[in-house]
């Protein structure tokens, strides 16, 4: 018998295992094992109020374990995903190593300086080396589920500014000998994205170190990114804008009938703090129908897992389930065909809350990375451990107001 436990799943594909051969192809099986078991419960569920008006606490109880279970293959299933991508750095043969990497890896054990001038700031601390560098944002991809999505711009200055067409030149019909007066020129916009600086200090030991077999940058890399991605995704969605990231939700919001340029538009589920009392899903279709036609090609969901474990139980006419596993390992849940992102920094479903967004977030929401990872090494503040003061600046906003729509459970 299946062990639908969160507990099972965890131990399965713990954090930092190792991925073994079969193990997505198993967790996947468990998955779709699950989500069987789940839809014939919550069928059950759905017969059992037909026939006598209410639910079962039993039903429920189980139908709140196959979901929690659901949740704890997928993130096995990620977890796994991202073990896969991680590059091997500084490691292998030491004719594969440039100069740069080996003075870097050098002074992060050592403390040794000699060859670091080309990359250093005496004040500053010293940029990584590429392939280090590339592997943090690699790995904040795969972590970091906005930027996943988000379109990434890569800048050599402090700030970004990106000109946008608001209208266009207008044009008119004219017969042959018609006069042609001057049409109204195009309007014009422009969007800065300032880069704030995020930092980490991860510490080590002079021992570990010490160690010919630590892989400097691999190390480095792993003890940062997790740190970075998880406040990037919080600022992606909900930061301020000062001294960090404008998340899409910290914009001024407007019902679609009221949208403009510079808002986020919304369509209300007409309940305050819940879904309309007969055909729930009715409104993420027509959510999906507020975005215009050009942007629902590359269109994604983004909601945390409590709102995702609420949709799971939603059918269309004919009795389908609107929420359908990954068909294979590395893949994304789908709702309505569109593929489903899972940011735990949304909110949940509550009064006037807005925690599903649906849309073009490429086109939508751009990142911009100023170039370059400083590490500044600090073998003094903590003895015995070695302090590595590493900076990134990383900014971002919403670049197309029209790419990203809102669903408010509020009565309008």
């Amino acid at each position: 018998m299946t062990d639908f436990s969160t507990d099972a799943f965890e131990t399965k594909a713990g954090a930092g295992a190792q991925p073994v051969a079969g193990g997505a192809e198993a967790l996947l099986g468990e998955l779709m094992h699950a989500f069987e078991t789940f839809k014939q419960t919550n069928d059950e569920r759905l017969d059992r109020i037909e026939r006598r008006g209410s639910s079962d606490t039993l039903i429920d109880d189980k139908l709140d374990r196959l979901n929690r279970a659901i949740d704890g293959a997928k993130a096995a299933l990620d977890r796994q995903a991202v073990d896969r991508a991680r590059p091997q750095l500084d490691g292998g043969s030491p004719a594969a190593a440039d100069e740069y990497k080996q003075a870097f890896a050098a002074y992060v054990k050592r403390g040794e300086e000699k060859a670091l001038s080309i990359g250093s700031n005496p004040d500053g601390g010293y940029v990584v080396p590429q392939e280090t560098e590339a592997a943090i944002t690699r790995l904040m991809t795969a972590l970091s589920p906005i930027r996943a999505i988000a379109g990434v711009r890569v800048i050599s200055s402090g700030t970004y500014r990106k000109p946008v067409t608001l209208t266009g030149p207008a044009a008119g019909w004219a017969g042959e000998t018609a006069a042609r007066p001057e049409t109204a020129s195009p309007t014009l916009d422009s969007l800065a994205f300032p880069a704030a600086e995020l930092y980490a200090m991860p510490a080590a030991t002079s021992a570990f170190l010490d160690d010919a077999a630590v892989d400097v940058g691999a190390w480095l890399a792993d003890e940062v990114n997790a740190a970075f991605a998880a406040q990037e995704t919080t600022a992606f969605v909900s930061g301020n804008g000062t001294n960090r990231p404008r998340g899409f939700l910290n914009y001024t919001q407007a019902a679609e009938d009221d949208w403009e340029w510079g808002k986020i538009g919304y369509l209300p589920t007409g309940v305050s703090g819940d879904w309309p009392a007969e055909d729930e899903s009715d409104v993420l279709v027509a959510l999906v129908y507020t975005l215009k036609a050009g942007y629902r090609q590359n269109a994604s969901w983004v909601m945390n897992r409590r709102t995702q474990g609420a949709i799971r139980k939603f059918k269309d006419a004919d009795g389908n389930y609107l929420w359908q596993p990954a068909a294979g390992a590395g893949g994304r849940s789908t709702l309505l065909g569109f593929p489903l992102v899972e940011a735990e920094d949304m909110p949940d479903i509550g009064a006037a809350a807005t925690p599903i967004a649906f849309g073009d977030f490429r086109r939508g929401y751009l990142v911009v990375d100023r170039q370059g990872v400083n590490v500044l090494r600090d073998p003094y503040s903590a003895k015995p451990h070695v302090l590595f003061y590493t900076t990134k600046r990383v900014g971002g906003g919403v670049q197309d107001f029209d790419a990203i729509k809102l669903l408010k459970f509020a009565a309008s």
